[in-house]
């Protein structure tokens, strides 16, 4: 598997550490603010949780950004409706709260705060000043919760429509469709749908037309295929130039995260397939790890390694397409079709072991649902032969074809900073030349025994480091698999735990207190003890995580999702404006995105 790729020149090695609880950082918060201003939260979350004063927030995050080393990067920002929480698990009283995940990749460390918050008072000043990524989060948070955010400079609603009624994640808010007036629509109704799809330049605080400048307004999207999915963004041009835009999304809402608080913790898997629906198996990965985290469960270590062969099975397939459709992007067909046929074969081989193909919902809490079948080793063995010989035709036949290059080189450059600010993660960070990669740096379902490299870029982030970094990831996710197929251990597919799947049957049929356990698990739900839990893992467009909140109950009380492909669709302003419209297709290509993954 030896390859003469430039980008394999500027490999970082280093050693493996663990994620930790940087006590250092709340030492240096409690000398500089005291330490009266601070509750401490225990959770089972593996960073520190500090509630704070709404007033010091910006004095917080200006301390966290210029600290000895600056928590740059603004991870996550949403809201709790905490109004019908029975265990607060050490944390005041409210009935409202916002949280704030702060990350340093260089010391591989986080912190949380969080806002208590009151119905007469539901206001917190806007972090976009010192965070500009804090924008959409903001506007999400005020359109699900009703928070309102002092100075933001757009506070709109962001996901649901303009004319949209109510705020959906608060608890009083139904969940399900049959809890609503039946729907009806009239002329006047229609009208005021349409006029609230209007796109008025002036609202956004676009520059106006004059005499010196006659601007252009185009709608790319939401149906054009080079906008990859129901996504919108409308430019600003002078003549071919892009003076400004703005991206509109939400066309693709389906509510995951208020579905996560009504399906039970087992029912809810089929759901997280569908977030990024090219992951898989993947998209599972954080969800179930998180929950494992608030039962206590230890998994076999045969479960660990089928978890990681389904997941780099499902980043190939992801990678795969990815690759193809950025060619087709910049003006080639035939790579689509290729890829196609390398992803039908790794399709075969996880219909043969999961019985599905795209949304296998196989992972389960404590294991999978089942062993590994007869023949599976001979599947992946031949796609392992197979695929080698195929990336080589990508490269040398299309990547390295001189228009392609001359069109995505230097195109949609960003530097590392600026990813960081914006909250980049995966490839598009890597590219910079920032050496984090969840696997590596925060190994999780047994990733530490495993031999693999990250490709990291030169120092600048464009469109052809970013495809070729996902190229290098295909080589190492073949590495990995490789020792999946020659190193899948013995024993069972999942742990002995009565929270996790259901006992064998002559288990079942034996013992009175199994057949009232599993009726119990199959029926209702397994119950979890309350807490916090957060998992995070590298997925196949950067870093996703489940922040899950239990209460005691069979279902989860906040399920927040954050997802890679958002924070990369708010980036596109401050990279793309100055260049022409042909140049933006190609940077769309090059992100990697899918708006199920964008809008849940």
């Amino acid at each position: 598997m030896k390859k003469n790729i430039e980008i394999r020149d500027s490999y970082k090695k280093k050693n493996a550490s663990e994620v930790h609880i940087d006590s250092n950082i709340v030492k240096k918060l409690f000398e500089h603010f005291g330490q009266d201003k601070f509750i401490i939260q225990s959770t089972l979350m593996g960073i520190p949780v500090l509630w704070i004063d709404c007033n010091i927030l910006l004095k917080v995050g200006k301390f966290l950004l210029d600290s000895y080393y600056p928590y740059i990067m603004l991870f996550d920002l949403h809201g709790i409706d905490e109004r019908f929480r029975s265990y607060r698990c050490g944390s005041p009283q409210s009935d409202f709260s916002v949280f704030y995940h702060f990350i340093v990749f260089d010391h591989n460390s986080d912190i949380m705060l969080k806002i208590a918050l009151f119905n007469d008072s539901l206001k917190v000043p806007t972090l976009t000043k010192l965070y500009p990524n804090a924008n959409w989060y903001e506007r999400e948070t005020w359109e699900m919760f009703g928070i309102i955010f002092d100075n933001h400079p757009h506070l709109v609603r962001i996901i649901m429509p303009r004319n949209w009624e109510g705020h959906p994640l608060r608890k009083d808010y139904s969940s399900r469709a049959t809890e609503f007036d039946f729907f009806s629509l009239n002329q006047v109704k229609e009208d005021l749908y349409m006029d609230a799809l209007k796109f008025r330049p002036d609202e956004w605080g676009l520059k106006k037309q004059n005499d010196s400048n006659r601007y252009m307004f185009l709608n790319l999207g939401p149906n054009h295929p080079s906008v990859h999915g129901v996504f919108r963004i409308v430019l600003q041009l002078d003549g071919e130039e892009i003076v400004d835009c703005i991206p509109d999304i939400g066309y693709h809402h389906r509510g995951a995260e208020k579905i996560g608080e009504r399906q039970t913790w087992h029912s809810y898997i089929p759901y997280t397939d569908r977030i990024e629906y090219l992951g898989g198996c993947v998209n599972e990965m954080p969800y179930i790890l998180a929950i494992e985290k608030l039962a206590n469960i230890k998994v076999p270590e045969k479960v660990e390694v089928i978890r990681i062969m389904l997941s780099e099975l499902f980043r190939i397939n992801s990678h795969l397409l990815y690759i193809s459709t950025f060619i087709q992007d910049v003006g080639a067909m035939t790579p689509v079709f290729l890829a196609f046929t390398d992803r039908q074969k790794i399709y075969d081989i996880i219909e043969a072991i999961t019985g599905f193909r795209m949304h296998p919902a196989w992972f389960r809490i404590g294991g999978v649902a089942h062993d590994l079948p007869s023949g599976w080793d001979k599947l992946l063995k031949d796609f392992l032969v197979w695929m080698p010989k195929r990336l080589i035709k990508y490269i040398n036949s299309l990547l390295k074809n001189s228009i392609l290059i001359s069109r995505s080189k230097g195109i949609a450059e960003y530097n590392q900073n600026e990813a960081l600010r914006w909250g980049v993660t995966g490839s598009g960070l890597r590219a910079t030349g920032l050496d984090f990669d969840v696997r590596k740096k925060r190994p999780y379902s047994g990733y530490q025994n495993f031999e693999f490299e990250i490709p990291i870029g030169a120092g600048i982030s464009d469109c052809y480091s970013r495809v070729m970094l996902k190229v290098e990831e295909i080589w190492q996710s073949l590495s990995i698999l490789k020792q999946c197929l020659h190193n899948m251990p013995e024993g069972p597919f999942k742990a002995d735990h009565p929270l996790t799947t259901p006992p064998p049957k002559e288990r079942t049929f034996q013992h009175i207190e199994t057949m009232i356990t599993h009726f119990l698990q199959v029926s209702w739900g397994p119950i979890l003890s309350p807490n916090e839990s957060f998992q995070m893992i590298e997925a196949t467009k950067g870093i996703n995580s489940y922040y899950l909140i239990s209460d005691g109950n069979a279902m989860s009380y906040r399920t927040r999702i954050r997802t890679p492909s958002f924070p990369h669709l708010q980036q596109i302003p401050s990279v793309i404006c100055g260049s022409i419209i042909s140049d933006l297709i190609v940077y769309l290509g090059s992100i990697d995105f899918v708006m199920s993954d964008v809008d849940r």
